[in-house]
Order: C-alpha cells, then sequence, then structure tokens
C-alpha cells in the first residue's frame, strides 16, 4: 500500500472509531441519532475493509446469530402475512453491529468505548431521577425515560450499563472511583422506573458478579436490600413487592401469555406464525385467563422466538447464548481486561432474566447496545493470543 493509502486508511481507522462511539453514546440518547451514527460508522468500515483489503472477521458465537437471522428470514417468508413479516425482519441488520465492533474497538479502544457507555448512563440516570423527583414522573402513568420515548426501553439501558458499571468496579484493575459514583445512581434512576423485570435482571446480573469475584460477597445483598426497604420511595417498595403477588393483573396476564404462546408453537412448531404476526393472531389463541384482550409481543423472549420463528430458531438462540457465554468465561480467566467480559456475562444473566417477563431481545435500542456490550471483550483480544494470565487493567 503506498503512503497515501497508509495515511487513508488510518484517517478512515480514526473516523469509524469516533463514529462508532458516537453511535455507542446516542444509544442512550436518541434511537434516531443512533440509526444514522450507525450508518455513518457501517460505511466508515466498509471504506476501511476496502481500502485495507481486509476481510470480515467476526467472533465464533456470531455464526449462531446469523444461523438465527437465517431462520428468521425463512419464518418471514413462510409467514401468514410474509410482507409484514419481512419488513419487520430488517432489524436483522442490527446484527451488523457485532462484525463493525469487533473490527473497529479493537484492543484498548473496547476499554473506551465501555467507559462511554457508562459515562452517558451516568447522565441518562440524573435526567431519570429529575423527572421523577421533579417533574413529577412519579406513578405508573407517568414513567421516568430518560431522553428515550418509553420507560421499559430506557429501564432496559439502564440496566445494561448498571451491569457493566459494576463489572468494572469490581473487576478492573484500577481507578474504580468512577463507576463507584455511577452506580448507585444507575440503581437509583431504574428504581425509580417502577419496571420489575429490569430491577430482577439487574439484581441477578450483578449477583452474578459478586459470586465471580468473590462468593462471600454475596452477604452484601441482604444489607443492600435492608437499606433498600428503608429508603426507597413506598411507590417503589409497592412496585417491587406486586412482584410475588400471584393476584396482579400484569403478573396474571404475564403467564396467561406464556399459555397462549405454548398454543400458538403447537399450531406453528417449525417456523412460527412469522415475525409480527403474534398480536394479528393472538385474539384467536388469547388464554381465557388473560387480562388484555390483546398484545404486541408475549412478554417472555423464548416464547415469543418459538411462537414467532419457531422451535428450531428457539435452538439456535439458546445455541448463540451458550456459545456466547462460553466465550466470555474464557476471556474472563484470560482477557486483557476483565471487566469488559465480565460485563459480557451481566449484559447476558440480565437480559435472560427480564426476558422471561419482557420480550427485551425485540427492542432495537436495547439490542443494540447488548449487542455492543457483548463484542466488546472479543474486540479487546482480537489481536492477542488470549492464553497469557490476565493482567491488572490500566487506568
Amino acid at each position: 500500500m503506498s503512503d497515501n493509502g497508509v495515511t487513508t486508511a488510518s484517517h478512515l481507522e480514526r473516523a469509524a472509531f469516533i463514529a462508532l462511539a458516537a453511535f455507542a453514546a446516542a444509544l442512550q440518547i436518541s434511537i434516531a441519532i443512533a440509526q444514522i451514527l450507525l450508518t455513518v460508522a457501517g460505511a466508515l468500515w466498509v471504506a476501511l475493509l476496502i481500502t485495507r483489503q481486509e476481510r470480515i472477521t467476526v467472533p465464533r458465537w456470531s455464526w449462531f446469530l446469523g444461523a438465527y437471522a437465517g431462520l428468521t428470514l425463512m419464518s418471514a417468508m413462510m409467514s401468514l402475512a410474509p410482507i409484514t413479516s419481512i419488513t419487520d425482519s430488517k432489524q436483522l441488520l442490527l446484527f451488523l453491529i457485532v462484525p463493525g465492533v469487533y473490527r473497529l474497538a479493537r484492543g484498548r479502544k473496547a476499554l473506551t468505548i465501555a467507559t462511554v457507555i457508562i459515562s452517558v448512563g451516568a447522565a441518562s440516570a440524573i435526567v431519570g431521577i429529575v423527572q421523577y423527583g421533579i417533574l413529577e414522573y412519579d406513578n405508573l402513568g407517568s414513567r421516568p425515560q430518560g431522553l428515550l420515548t418509553h420507560y421499559m426501553t430506557y429501564s432496559g439501558l439502564l440496566m445494561l450499563v448498571a451491569g457493566m458499571a459494576a463489572a468494572r468496579l469490581l473487576f478492573h484493575g484500577r481507578d474504580r472511583t468512577w463507576p463507584a459514583l455511577v452506580l448507585p445512581a444507575l440503581l437509583v434512576a431504574l428504581a425509580l422506573t417502577f419496571t420489575r423485570s429490569a430491577m430482577v435482571g439487574t439484581c441477578v446480573g450483578i449477583g452474578m458478579l459478586l459470586v465471580l469475584k468473590d462468593f462471600r460477597l454475596l452477604a452484601l445483598a441482604p444489607i443492600v436490600a435492608v437499606l433498600f426497604i428503608a429508603v426507597a420511595p413506598e411507590q417503589v417498595t409497592a412496585r417491587l413487592y406486586s412482584t410475588f403477588d400471584l393476584q396482579d393483573k400484569t403478573a396474571r396476564d404475564r403467564v396467561a401469555m406464556i399459555r397462549t404462546g405454548v398454543r400458538l408453537v403447537r399450531d406453528y412448531p417449525v417456523m412460527g406464525v412469522g415475525p409480527d404476526m403474534v398480536k394479528e393472531v393472538y385474539a384467536d389463541y388469547r388464554d381465557p385467563a388473560a387480562v388484555q384482550e390483546s398484545n404486541p409481543h408475549l412478554h417472555n423472549v423464548p416464547i415469543q422466538i418459538a411462537a414467532e420463528r419457531g422451535i428450531p430458531a428457539l435452538l439456535v438462540w439458546m445455541a448463540l447464548v451458550v456459545a456466547l457465554t462460553r466465550g466470555l468465561v474464557q476471556l474472563l480467566r484470560t482477557g486483557t481486561y476483565r471487566s469488559l467480559p465480565a460485563g459480557g456475562l451481566a449484559a447476558v444473566a440480565s437480559m435472560l432474566a427480564a426476558g422471561m417477563f419482557e420480550y427485551n431481545f425485540g427492542d432495537s435500542e436495547f439490542l443494540m447496545l447488548w449487542l455492543v456490550l457483548v463484542t466488546l471483550p472479543f474486540a479487546a483480544d482480537a489481536d492477542t493470543v488470549t492464553s497469557h494470565v490476565p493482567t491488572a487493567e490500566p487506568a
């Protein structure tokens, strides 16, 4: 490559990384801005590949993501309404985030992206707290949503960022002051959204990190629980208690939706009813105990995938989760920046836990941030041999 070619490639590399970092930051601010920046980063990434004559590389687990995408497209083509399902399947383009992050966030750049995400999360949390405390977003009809358009998306992103902040606090080599300051704000903002699924997911994700760091740290859980109950607003504690109330309307409706999903899977076991089609057939399969007359989805990730896309797609999705988890566990043992795979594991655990009560894997903003967080650990060590002993992370 000529000197001019080297210079062009260097400029493209820098610009693509800046666009990627800006995209990661914008995810917690505006979906429209984030999509624009993702498009810019993608275009620069492709230009960089062409300039340097590189092949597209991906982490091994992402092959399952590709297989899941393929089965989704097959389901869409065999859908009860193919045009509707194929149109909905445009979300599969977001899977390109994985090779993009894997290429552009190599080495220490991955840690920088994680820092950007945590820092923007801190600002987003403050916005939510202000909304609750000053702007009267303090009830189920009006909940904090940050700068986003829906409280469920906001709480889901807070959950993911809280997991990464906790991972940085527990597994980073030094300079843990920033995540120590940010984490409480994230947890407070999350609690003020009244979103039980995200609260459960956060508890599972951070609880898993405590076990991975030192099992004895779980002794802190009862102390934190008591402090939370003592200082949390009554509306928040009441909402949390309702999680265990079998007479709660939303809890009963969640159970009814699972039964509805099982009926759908029995009738459409191979390809499902098609992406975005559950809401169209819900009335025909609605469980007698259901509270809502209609629902856009089944509020459960595995059930939704099986009902929409069929049992084979669900099995591939499960294989994806297993392969991803195994890769992250290996990197936690051998990776250069151990906070990154720890944060990735927290993202997986919290997604699975919250996903039992909410179809978070189908939320574009949530999915984009989740894909970034679980890919960063692999990008960080993509250019190194990962059989070395972990080193203390630099500041």
